[in-house]
């Protein structure tokens, strides 16, 4: 069985940062991509980033590309997403995602939605 939990979130100052954790279990990773996913309040989920299993490729969306960054630790099954410079605007549940298949030179998911989600953990930037 496929699950991701995520952790990590809470309460920071605007222009501060913090690292959210999702570990995983019951995939190889080489065979999925993993992302992260936020939705605030009265908006639609959004893909933040993504990282591919198959070859490393790591995409952004425009609006982290530069504060944000992903990573994987394969020997504890974990990625990470640094937060860096936060932003009111980033306030949102954000989500840990694994998308089933390889793919090369790209990640689909990220903005096409992915198989599996976790349950959210809160980020909140105040002004």
């Amino acid at each position: 069985e496929v699950q991701v939990v995520e952790s990590g979130g809470g309460l920071v100052q605007a222009g501060g940062s913090l690292r959210l954790s999702c570990v995983h279990s019951g995939f190889t990773f080489d065979d999925y991509s993993m992302g992260w996913f936020r939705q605030a309040p009265g908006k639609e989920r959004e893909g933040v980033s993504c990282i591919s299993g198959a070859d490393g490729g790591i995409y952004y969306a425009d609006s982290v590309k530069g504060r944000f960054t992903i990573s994987s630790d394969n020997a504890k099954n974990t990625i990470y997403l640094q937060m860096n410079n936060l932003k009111p605007d980033d306030t949102a549940v954000y989500y840990c995602a694994a998308d089933n298949g390889r793919v090369v030179g790209a990640c689909p998911g990220l903005y096409y939605g992915m198989d599996y989600y976790g349950k959210g953990t809160l980020v909140t930037v105040s002004s």
